[in-house]
């Protein structure tokens, strides 16, 4: 027995016999007290908020301590639903236990887990078909109802310099509306890709400056373009006021159903040349998207691709598609849009920092089930965090330019750099389809998530 294990076994027995404990108190230990005994024996810094370990009683605490400190802060705080974090080598950070996030090497370990299912493009297509049936069964796509017959709401159509825009409201169900803004190219003639632009949870919605740039720029090369509203973002608010609700990643999935059927069924839509690109909590919805309609021919999720990280909000995570085929991550989601073309953007500033180590190799696996590796790249940006800023953009219109055939040349300037000057910022009063007053939504529109609620389980049976 080496030394310090002899000594952590000589302390562990030595507590035990100065408080006396035994079989008949379960050995039981206040808990703050036994993360003061675990800082001093494996010299480590807890952090911890003392009202989340406060008053809280640990059964057999001392019988839960093992040779190394990882494993014992596993055995004491996973009772209490609380985890912990290596900040560094000396100090471990504990708070209470999140569903969507896990460690690194816990998501690292289920991406090897993952490669074992499958090995080839025919068993990994048995996996993908598992997957897709069961996140389309979660959003109700296979039985959905027509529609609402009612006219789109179209309002204040301006031109631009290269592009006009016009704000449009769609009823997704009963009451339901979703509202954003169409940037299309200023002269339309013949088919032009359709691209969508769903809302992260960057400051200030679909009205953000970056979210404008990125749809301006997109319509002046050739595409139409929707930026439209998170669940309970922006004009949304009018109807309801709480984003954080499992019913937010339900409705925002229909949201995009819903702005795909009509944006191809304008006349000028190319149905074989749709895309779509988001960040943050838009980039969970571009991967979601992806997976689950073959719609989808070129997809740009940007600084979310994570193997320990699945979407802190519900809108990203409220349904259980993550528990589908045994259990899967946002990883597996994005590779199931393999072979099509997909480049994953990624940074060194948050969850998204060690993709080209462990991400963007399991998706690389996954192409070359099809002989497409060419068709999935990926942009790091080790010292960038958590945005979809200008060198971000610029990835993503070389890539979505050359898939999509877009007209990129006649966004450059003569030194042949990207220039945004002509992408007008506007206010968030002009991009209103109802503006900011509950009087002016339509007199059937819903409120509250009672109301949405009904209409859910009336169409869904939920």
């Amino acid at each position: 027995m080496s030394k310090k294990i002899l000594f952590l076994f000589t302390l562990l027995f030595s507590v035990f016999l100065v408080e006396a404990q035994n079989s008949d108190t379960k050995y039981s230990r206040d808990l703050e007290d036994v993360l003061l005994d675990i800082e001093k024996q494996y010299q480590v810094d807890l952090s911890f908020a003392g009202s989340m370990v406060r008053g809280k009683m640990l059964d057999y605490a001392n019988w839960r301590f093992r040779p190394t400190i990882e494993e014992t802060l596993k055995n004491v705080l996973t009772p209490f639903d609380l985890v912990f974090e290596k900040k560094d080598d000396n100090t471990y950070r504990i708070s209470h236990f999140r569903y969507s996030k896990i460690t690194l090497r816990e998501g690292v370990e289920r991406l090897e887990y993952m490669k074992t299912l499958y090995d080839d493009q025919k068993s990994w297509e048995v996996r993908k078909a598992e997957l897709k049936e069961c996140m389309r069964a979660i959003f109700h796509l296979d039985d959905l109802p027509e529609w609402p017959d009612s006219d789109p709401i179209v309002t204040n159509k301006r031109k631009m310099n290269g592009y006009q825009v016009e704000n449009i409201a769609l009823e997704v169900l009963p009451g339901l509306y979703t509202t954003g803004s169409i940037y299309k190219p200023a002269k339309l003639k013949g088919k032009v890709p359709v691209i969508l632009c769903p809302n992260g949870h960057f400051t200030n919605g679909r009205y953000n400056e970056d979210m404008q740039i990125r749809c301006a720029m997109l319509a002046q090369m050739g595409a139409i373009v929707m930026n439209y509203d998170l669940f309970a973002w922006g004009e949304s608010l009018l109807q309801f006021e709480d984003h954080k609700q499992s019913t937010a990643q339900l409705v925002q999935v229909l949201n995009s159903e819903r702005i795909l059927d009509y944006l191809l069924s304008l006349n000028h839509a190319d149905p074989d040349r749709v895309a779509i690109t988001g960040g943050s909590g838009g980039g969970s919805h571009t991967m979601l998207i992806s997976a689950i309609d073959e719609r989808i021919n070129v997809s740009v999720p940007v600084v979310m691709l994570s193997c320990y990280f699945y979407g802190g909000c519900p809108c990203e995570s409220g349904q259980p598609i993550h528990l589908c085929g045994g259990g899967t991550n946002n990883v597996e989601i994005a590779a199931m849009f393999a072979p099509k073309p997909q480049l994953v953007i990624s940074d060194g500033g948050d969850w998204s920092n060690h993709v080209p180590e462990y991400e963007f190799p399991f998706m690389q696996r996954t192409y070359g089930f099809y002989n497409q590796l060419d068709h999935v790249k990926n942009v790091h940006l080790p010292e960038e965090g958590h945005d979809y800023g200008r060198s971000k953009r610029i990835a993503m219109y070389d890539f979505m330019g050359g898939f999509l055939q877009l007209d990129t040349l006649s966004v450059k300037d003569k030194s042949g750099n990207y220039d945004e000057s002509n992408s007008v910022i506007e206010d968030e009063a002009a991009m209103y389809v109802f503006g900011n007053d509950k009087a002016n939504l339509p007199e059937k529109a819903i409120l509250g998530i009672d109301e949405l609620k009904k209409v859910l389980k009336t169409t869904f049976g939920e």
